[in-house]
């Protein structure tokens, strides 16, 4: 979704969002059967908190003690264990439920010749112990990379589970809860933080991951996986799951930066970054899971940098293998929306003797606006079956990255139970249950179908998400709007679904002008040759679209990223009075492989008719004239376009408006050619452009992320001015993405351009190091838009050679009362670029994006100098 459908739907979207979050917000009083207690120091009588609770060598299911030194655990029959750094562990064999109120003593520990210091002293990496051990676990990488071998395979078991939490009994005691005693049953309390929760969706996922050296190549089989939950409600809820694990990514502390919460976080083993991004702590040596460790904490210099603590568990060898590590979130971290974070690891030596990790467990609690339900995330994922055996060829001709197996999808209970590290519980088994209670519910089902139509802008034609939609309704943002031709417009559009032909789309509107009184409207048919889950756009493309349009449009309206009528857009800095009707018929073929790689090839033929100030005179005709007999009707081109794009490892997510890409870590290539015929559908003119671009993300530690986007392009044949290359110009106050703020509709025209554009969001890295305004979690955001642009002699009205070229049009202006003529646009000083910087803050209320925006150059009478652009922007 562009800058501008994001800002026109999300203030609906809390609306309704946090309507269906409260009819999904539920609280409980069934409690499970559980084991509590209290901790406390054996020496002082105070209590201990931070102490590690939990079953039978399971700590990875276990809770921590509060504050308090308090702890509620679900019983189980079998040791139940208590483990502290410093502290003698303890063991008590429980048979029931009941209270087990513990003390425990200092452990008698030491680390030969390492000092452990109680004193705060000013912390310093020279001569500093911990630091000395680090760099020797830090040296150790290599020959823990299972890369190393020639080949690698291992499987591995992933569970992503969102839920409600801190679900309260007050919201069953008032209002409309009380007709949902159901809900009781599907909350439970969850042992690592003795919190009730409502599991809202389970995913599970089962792969096979092989790698081989020579040549290097990695694939992923997909052998099973399981959707479950509120992703049954909404026929893209794949939006859901796709987020949250591009958020929620598997960690890898052994790389030097693990991408999180779609940010990078150095690693504490950074090679490059971690000694001097993070302080160390020797604290103590103790047993985990039988093998003596050294325990370290760290955390980040300043705490509100992008970074974690926590403590590794280094094995007391010779080889400095981390054995086990607890990640987190520092407290003061100006990560938004994440409440707590906990990330817990562990390392097992496998039969070759390599160190490999066999589960990877992240909690997150999360809490989105103060007034909404808070929530929780949890992803599990465990590695087995490790092997170095060579694996043949064949193995790796899989057609990209990921092979999804055709019967995945289909496996049965016995398939899952035979996997899972453990089985589901009691109210993560019932997740479709709930779902079905909820949609049997009187006047759920309504309530539901306007919470999608505007989630997801469109309005479905069922209410029944075990009988999908054939026909959408939308966009609904584009229901209504006006401009300065039409004056207010009203449009109606629908599109078909995979429900309705999982391989032939149809959609289209028609819209209507109340100033100039016409009807417009557009249609289009698209054949995919894959077959799909719901719109033609879904990853990998391979489509032929038909599309006949009849509208109006500005000029400038081709280069923002959304439906022209966006009622959000609608709303201009400056007055759009040049306009063009046109009437276009295109064919396209469209493909992409699961490399990233994507080409398409097509043929347009276009008749546009000047609207509103814009007129077409011919040099031929004379003196620019406000005189229509000597303005050209229309013009007519045909053209054929052919274009390569290159995203490696693009990843996607589906709307019902647009695909978008997940993230943009990776540069994007483009390159793409038009040609048009003369004499062709009645073409008038032959021409060529060739335009291409490069994308690019720089992350800077850290100090944020900067963007480039560089682009080109170049008109090589004499031809009228609709046909130059026009700046990509953004008229509206909303923001968009690589569009220049305050260049005008059509100001400049040129034959031959180049453009840089370059954004620095430096994540607050100066505005947290202010007194009180770093309270506020502001972040800065710079950026710097350049244009050079030149219009060769050839295609020059202004030049007295062109007098009376009949392919060259006067350009756009407009005329005063006694018909002089003013040129609206310009031709660029090849020498001298088009400037505009821009200077922002964004985490406004963790909401709002501001920026202010001056122009530099070409600052003739009557120029807009400056700006104020805005959009609502979620980032964490």
């Amino acid at each position: 979704m562009t800058r501008a459908d994001f800002f026109g739907t999300l203030q609906l979207h809390r609306r309704v969002g946090a309507a269906l979050w409260l009819w999904l917000t539920m609280a409980v009083v069934a409690m499970a059967q559980m084991v509590q207690g209290r901790v406390t120091d054996a020496s002082t009588g105070e209590p201990l908190p931070g102490v590690h609770v939990y079953f039978d060598n399971n700590q990875g299911r276990g809770v921590v003690t509060d504050n308090d030194g308090r702890y509620k655990i679900r019983f189980r029959v079998g040791a139940l264990t208590f483990t502290m750094l410093g502290m003698e562990p303890q063991t008590h064999q429980v048979a029931v439920p009941r209270t087990v109120n513990i003390k425990m003593r200092e452990a008698a520990t030491a680390l030969g010749e390492v000092e452990i210091r109680r004193k705060r002293v000013r912390y310093s990496r020279k001569q500093n112990p911990a630091v000395e051990m680090m760099r020797k676990v830090i040296a150790a990488k290599r020959s823990t990379d299972l890369r190393r071998h020639d080949f690698l395979s291992y499987n591995r078991y992933r569970k992503l589970t969102l839920a409600l939490n801190e679900v309260t009994e007050k919201v069953f005691e008032e209002g409309e809860f009380k007709r949902m005693p159901f809900l009781k049953d599907h909350v439970e309390v969850y042992p690592e933080t003795g919190k009730l929760i409502l599991p809202l969706s389970v995913d599970e996922t089962y792969s096979q991951h092989i790698y081989r050296r020579q040549p290097k190549t990695e694939k992923t089989i997909v052998k099973g996986q399981r959707n479950q939950g509120i992703n049954e409600f909404f026929a893209t809820g794949d939006i859901l799951t796709a987020t949250i694990m591009d958020c929620f990514t598997d960690v890898n502390i052994y790389d030097d930066q693990v991408r999180l919460l779609q940010y990078p976080f150095i690693s504490p083993l950074s090679e490059r970054s971690a000694i001097a991004f993070y302080r160390y702590f020797i604290i103590d040596t103790l047993d985990v899971q039988g093998e003596r460790c050294f325990h370290l904490d760290f955390t980040p210099n300043n705490p509100q940098d992008f970074g974690f603590s926590g403590s590794l568990y280094v094995l007391a060898d010779s080889t400095w293998r981390v054995k086990r590590a607890e990640l987190g979130i520092p407290s003061r971290s100006d990560v938004n929306f994440v409440e707590r974070m906990s990330v817990i690891q562990e390392f097992e030596p496998n039969a070759e003797g390599d160190q490999v990790l066999v589960l990877d467990k992240m909690i997150v609690q999360l809490r989105i606006l103060e007034k909404l339900q808070k929530a929780q995330v949890e992803r599990l994922t465990t590695y087995s079956d490790h092997s170095f055996d060579p694996l043949p060829d064949q193995a790796f001709k899989i057609k990209g990255d990921t092979y999804v197996e055709p019967s995945s999808p289909m496996r049965d209970e016995a398939y899952w139970e035979a996997r899972r590290p453990e089985t589901l519980s009691k109210t993560e088994s019932q997740v479709s249950g709930l779902m079905q209670k909820l949609m049997s519910l009187r006047g759920f089902k309504p309530i539901l179908w306007v919470a999608k139509a505007f989630i997801e802008n469109h309005v479905e034609v069922t209410t029944d998400p075990k009988k999908p939609s054939k026909i959408d309704i939308g966009p609904i943002n584009t229901i209504i709007t006006h401009n300065h031709v039409e004056g207010l417009r009203l449009r109606a559009s629908a599109q078909t679904t995979a429900a309705l032909h999982p391989h032939l789309f149809v959609k289209g509107y028609v819209a209507h002008g109340f100033k100039d009184h016409r009807w417009k409207g557009m249609g289009e048919v698209t054949y995919s040759f894959n077959k799909k889950e719901y719109l033609p756009r879904e990853f990998p493309v391979h489509n032929l679209t038909f599309n006949y349009s009849r509208d109006i449009m500005s000029p400038s309206d081709r280069f923002v990223p959304t439906d022209k009528d966006n009622v959000f857009i609608s709303f201009k800095w400056s007055s759009v009075e040049h306009m063009a009707y046109y009437e276009r018929y295109t064919l396209t073929y469209d493909r992409e492989w699961l490399n990233g790689l994507r080409i398409n090839a097509g043929f347009k033929r276009e008749r546009s008719t000047p609207a509103g100030s814009l007129f077409y005179q011919p040099l031929s005709t004379g003196a620019a004239s406000a005189d229509p007999s000597l303005h050209k009707r229309d013009i007519t081109y045909a053209e054929f376009t052919a274009g390569v794009r290159f995203q490696p490892d693009a990843s996607y997510i589906n709307t019902k408006q647009r695909r978008l890409t997940v993230n943009n870590d990776k540069p994007i290539y483009s390159l793409q050619h038009t040609t048009g015929v003369r004499g062709l559908l009645g073409g008038e003119y032959n021409y060529n452009f060739t335009e291409a671009s490069v994308y690019k993300r720089f992350w800077c530690r850290s100090w944020g992320k900067l963007d480039m986007m560089a682009k080109a392009g170049v008109q090589w044949n004499r031809v009228p001015f609709p046909l130059l290359a026009m700046p990509a110009a953004n008229l509206s106050f909303i923001m968009e993405d690589y569009t220049f703020n305050l260049v005008d509709n059509m100001e400049f025209l040129n034959d031959r351009y180049a453009s840089l554009m370059l954004s620095w969001d430096l994540n607050g890295k100066l505005l947290n190091r202010i007194p009180l305004i770093r309270r506020l979690k502001w972040r800065e955001y710079i950026g710097v838009n350049a244009l050079w642009g030149d219009l060769s002699s050839k295609n020059n009205p202004f030049l007295a050679k062109n007098a009376g070229d009949d392919r060259l049009f006067y350009f756009p202006g407009t005329f005063d009362g006694a018909g002089a003529y003013a040129a609206h646009s310009h031709v660029m000083n090849p020498r001298e670029p088009y400037v505009e910087v821009v200077a922002g803050i964004h985490n406004i209320f963790k909401l709002l994006h501001v920026e202010y925006v001056r122009r530099l150059t070409y600052l003739r009478p009557g120029t807009v100098k400056n700006g104020v652009r805005f959009m609502l922007r979620l980032t964490f």
